[in-house]
């Protein structure tokens, strides 16, 4: 039996199967790109609800952790050279994810760079642009009168969108034929855009021909759509 005692996390979640990967989330945009890689792998694992609502993700256990604050975070008891290993960081989680089971990321070392850059590029464009979005059109920024800040992110959301597609045009993925840790990365993103976030209108979405056909490819793969309802949030 793998003894996991030695990291905090798993007194406040306890872990039923320590020899499983331990995953800390909820399934938000960035809390789905580890539970879609994990139904995507088949890699043995074991979800566990971190209720930001509540706060959880600020508790002592969860810094423990990610002093950072925030999901997913995985504990994997297997980690290199058998020896657990703590990760946060969602896009370093997919190429952990990626290397440990040779999945979704090619092993060509130009392709391998190549998608590579378009995680990099969802980490530092899209997540935090359409995060904003959402937070000034659908949360508490939406009270605000001045809607610069709202017309700022939704521009810059919108030329996003038209740099995705324009990758995918005469590509069925974001690397072409093969799909990758890049789409697994983004799916969940434009999804909550257009979706819970509502704002479909503000980027001109209905324009686009490529991204609405690559997110209906991505959306109908089985472990995609167990990955966007892991963990199950309390009902």
């Amino acid at each position: 039996m793998t003894d996991l005692s030695a990291f905090p996390i798993t007194r406040r979640w306890p872990a039923k199967h320590p020899d499983r990967l331990q995953l800390y989330g909820l399934p938000t945009p960035n809390g789905v790109k580890v539970s879609i890689m994990l139904e995507e792998i088949g890699l043995p694992y074991e979800p566990h609800l971190v209720d930001i609502g509540e706060d959880e993700s600020h508790t002592p256990e969860f810094l423990s952790l990610n002093p950072n604050g925030k999901i997913p975070a995985i504990l994997d008891p297997d980690g290199p050279g058998g020896k657990p290993l703590a990760l946060f960081e969602s896009g370093t989680i997919l190429v952990y994810l990626a290397e440990k089971t040779g999945k979704l990321l090619p092993a060509d070392p130009a392709a391998r760079y190549e998608t590579l850059q378009w995680v990099m590029w969802q980490m530092g464009g899209p997540g935090p642009m359409f995060g904003q979005l959402g937070f000034f059109h659908k949360f508490a920024g939406r009270d605000y009168e001045d809607k610069r800040p709202r017309d700022r992110y939704a521009a810059e959301s919108k030329r996003l969108l038209g740099v995705l597609e324009q990758r995918l045009d005469g590509r069925d993925w974001i690397m072409g034929d093969d799909y990758t840790i890049a789409d697994v990365a983004m799916l969940g993103w434009v999804r909550n855009l257009i979706g819970f976030y509502g704002a479909a209108a503000l980027v001109d979405y209905d324009a686009l021909v490529e991204v609405p056909a690559w997110l209906e490819r991505g959306l109908a793969r089985p472990a995609v759509q167990r990955g966007l309802k892991i963990p199950a949030r309390p009902e």
